[in-house]
């Protein structure tokens, strides 16, 4: 039997504005583990008639992006799987400049169709926004095209590529950065014209759940964010919603030029010149499509060829098995990375989930609190990585802080974070700053989330998972029920549960006691 290539793999996309590369090692039966990235802006498709030439200019600042790749691949030993979309797939000096970057820069470029595109940025983003169990739409603008991919799943049953893009509406409507009310009504008229085939059949199609990647759609979202006075830490899962948009459209095309574009908060300075024909792009297919809000995944077509690549070689049973459980999966992957004992770690979550579904009449709380919950109990204890004293901070640094937890936004991230530092030790209290920093509502998730935790916890303390189940009584006290394996002694488990119990108290105004019985 051939013993699959676990080598890293090297995955660089030369698209119209950038060069991208990641480089990620697979890991079995779990989402490959980035081990860098690295962007080079080259503007591959501009400056040429309709991007029907690539400039030597151009051409000359992508294979030194290719070479500096070439190298970093080299140094991790990984195998390099390049892909080049819009400005080469059209430019009728194409041969040119694959024999350029094969002689001069060692890298073999594939140039892929449009549609093959659209498959492998849904591939990729679904490796970041939980969303293959739904029907979503994935959208994506580049420099020189937007794909599309609409689908329930790991393969899309619609894609659609439009030579549609950020450069190319900017070199046709505003070559010289000003913007004037013509050319943003010409470019708005063209936009919507050209949309108008693939919008009528993604409209058809239907789909649940909207989902943006790569450079345009991220800055536009943290510009709304920061514009609302949220400015994120990351994009990952950012929401940006059509009001969102629409006030940072209408911030943009205020700006009169290039220079004093730049000046607007959030945005990246190197797109001050191209960002109005994406946004305008952007904001009629919120109108065309009738999409309410979309959510940012900050993987595309480089992570869709790695996970593309780990198919074809097999490096597991199934190299895409996480997506379909993307957040538990990543979670498990960050909690095997700081060496937790996920046996503990699973049996006390599965406890802390019994115990807060039982407790839905008394909390009130739904799907997003049990997600936060059940990552945050299998990651309790991460901090111990660091040092077994105060590891309940230590956990809050590494699960705020960590880049390998996929599926979350930042406010889900924080609360995971809080919920799993309040695991034990002190109570949340307002003169702690993260707390202190959350609303109220917020405020008691945390109590509420992290007091079932410390009671589910306390009825593992032994680490026997001698206790197989909860259940509880809802009268004027709160009586949970202990289903125990026979035999066992599990006096110290509801010791410590009961010691451990104030929180959960505190927070739903209930005393809390303990009976034990017997498993039949």
């Amino acid at each position: 039997m051939n013993t699959p290539d676990t080598s890293p793999i090297a995955a660089i996309d030369i698209g119209t504005n950038s060069v991208h590369l990641v480089i990620a090692r697979p890991v079995a039966g779990g989402a490959p583990e980035v081990v860098t990235r690295e962007k080079f802006p080259v503007r591959l498709g501009s400056g040429g008639r309709d991007m029907k030439q690539l400039t030597p200019e151009a051409v000359a600042r992508t294979i030194e992006a290719l070479s500096r790749f070439r190298r970093l691949a080299d140094a991790h030993g990984a195998t390099i799987v390049a892909v080049a979309t819009s400005a080469v797939r059209e430019a009728e000096n194409q041969r040119d400049f694959i024999e350029a970057a094969r002689d001069q820069a060692g890298v073999a470029v594939s140039v892929i169709s449009g549609a093959e595109e659209a498959r492998l940025i849904h591939l990729g983003a679904l490796s970041a926004v939980p969303a293959a169990d739904q029907r979503h739409l994935v959208i994506d603008i580049g420099g020189g095209s937007t794909e599309f991919a609409l689908g329930e799943g790991t393969n899309p049953e619609l894609t659609r590529s439009l030579k549609l893009g950020h450069i190319r509406l900017t070199d046709r409507f505003f070559p010289d950065g000003v913007v004037t009310k013509k050319a943003v009504d010409e470019c708005q008229k063209y936009v919507r014209a050209f949309l108008a085939p693939a919008a009528r059949e993604i409209r058809e199609a239907r789909f649940e759940v909207a989902i943006g990647c790569s450079g345009t759609i991220e800055n536009l979202a943290r510009m709304a964010a920061v514009e609302s006075g949220n400015a994120p830490r990351t994009v990952d899962n950012l929401v940006l919603t059509r009001h969102g948009l629409r006030t940072v459209v209408r911030s943009l095309l205020a700006a009169e030029n290039a220079s004093s574009r730049a000046r607007t908060p959030g945005l990246d300075a190197h797109r001050a010149d191209v960002i109005v024909g994406g946004a305008i792009l952007l904001r009629q297919i919120f109108k065309s499509l009738n999409i309410d809000e979309l959510v940012v995944s900050p993987a595309a077509l480089r992570e869709g060829v790695v996970l593309d690549q780990l198919r074809r070689q097999s490096v597991t049973a199934d190299a895409l098995h996480h997506l379909g459980d993307l957040r538990r999966s990543s979670v498990e992957a960050v909690a095997r990375r700081y060496e937790e004992d996920l046996t503990h770690a699973s049996h006390a979550t599965d406890l802390a989930l019994g115990l807060f579904d039982a407790l839905e009449a008394l909390h009130g709380y739904g799907d997003a609190e049990r997600n936060v919950l059940e990552a945050a109990g299998l990651l309790h204890n991460v901090g111990r990585f660091i040092a077994h004293a105060a590891h309940h901070k230590h956990s809050y640094y590494l699960i705020r802080h960590s880049e390998h937890l996929a599926g979350f936004n930042e406010h889900e991230l924080e609360l995971i974070a809080q919920v799993a530092r309040y695991h034990r030790k002190s109570n949340p209290r307002p003169k702690h700053e993260e707390f202190a920093a959350l609303d109220d509502a917020d405020r008691q998730r945390v109590r509420v989330l992290a007091g079932v935790l410390r009671i589910a916890i306390g009825l593992d303390r032994t680490y026997q998972r001698a206790v197989q189940g909860v259940s509880v009584d809802l009268g004027d006290e709160l009586t949970i029920e202990l289903t125990v394996t026979a035999d066992l002694d599990v006096e110290l488990e509801v010791f410590t549960a009961r010691e451990r119990a104030g929180l959960l108290e505190l927070a739903l105004d209930k005393r809390v006691d303990f009976v034990v019985s017997e498993a039949r």
